[in-house]
């Protein structure tokens, strides 16, 4: 499979549109314009996003949004424009690139799993239905399953700070509860975690993130950098879909843990060249 021709096939739907040029031109300001003092013009950014197949009015209109939300702003340079990132986009994709890159790898400072289970007990009425939905979307992103109507379970008792700002966010922390315990000798603890995560959903699109930039070979500058992209496109959305579960609570063989293999050292292998790339397009 060549590398300029290899899109992902996204099979999930999201709130976050994969594929919009906003989105995009995220991945391209946290892959190539964070690294550099230089601010990129629109130029070049118009250019980048074109070679993903996005038109010249909806990438404008991309930087016009990202501008008007606050993470870049313009400056004029004679009849040309540069994009700054400002401190807080800065930050946002500072953040947004430690996630990314720390995803799936283990330190030796990662403690063993100890057993103990974060459970949440937290009750929404079926007439609020976009509440109960908002509360779903917020408790998945921070790695919570449920295994049952009301029950929210994390193998990570340190989430539950983060737990309780979601519920609070949403106004549902007076009646929630949680508690901090271990899996007991009634019932299938697999079981358990099969209720709560969708893991076979999650694994066939690690194995199509497999498929996709296991075997790309981009031969040039341009499809290294293209690659790149849609590569690190793909890869940041799984920090939201992975629940970051222990080893000992996986299927055998995990593809995720061969698919952030592949994503390090494919990174690794086109880096140069992207960069290359990138510096071409914007004149340095």
């Amino acid at each position: 499979m060549e590398g300029s021709e290899a899109w992902p096939r996204v099979t999930r739907r999201r709130e976050m549109n994969t594929f919009s040029a906003r989105s995009l031109l995220m991945t391209l300001l946290g892959e190539y314009a964070l690294p550099r003092e230089r601010p990129p013009w629109t130029s070049t950014l118009v250019e980048a996003l074109s070679g993903e197949g996005v038109e010249e009015k909806a990438a404008r209109q991309a930087l016009a949004r990202t501008a008007a939300e606050g993470w870049i702003a313009s400056e004029r340079v004679g009849r040309r424009v540069r994009w700054t990132l400002t401190p807080e986009g800065r930050r946002l994709l500072t953040e947004g690139a430690e996630r990314i890159f720390t995803f799936g790898r283990a330190t030796p400072a990662t403690p063993p799993w100890d057993g103990r289970w974060l459970m949440l007990l937290v009750t929404v009425p079926e007439t609020r239905r976009d509440l109960r939905h908002r509360l779903r979307t917020r408790l998945t992103w921070a790695g919570f399953g449920s295994p049952d109507p009301g029950v929210w379970i994390n193998p990570d008792p340190a989430r539950e700070q983060e737990a309780r700002e979601v519920l609070r966010d949403l106004g549902l922390a007076h009646g929630a509860m949680s508690f901090t315990a271990a899996h007991g000798t009634i019932g299938s603890q697999p079981a358990m975690v099969a209720r709560a995560w969708n893991l076979s959903t999650l694994e066939a699109e690690y194995e199509a993130f497999i498929t996709t930039f296991g075997t790309a070979t981009p031969t040039t500058d341009a499809e290294a950098m293209r690659t790149q992209t849609r590569m690190v496109h793909e890869w940041r959305r799984f920090p939201f879909l992975d629940p970051r579960l222990p080893h000992g609570l996986l299927p055998t063989d995990w593809t995720g843990t061969k698919a952030t293999e592949v994503f390090h050292s494919r990174h690794a292998e086109w880096h140069d060249a992207a960069q290359r790339e990138w510096d071409a397009l914007d004149g340095g």
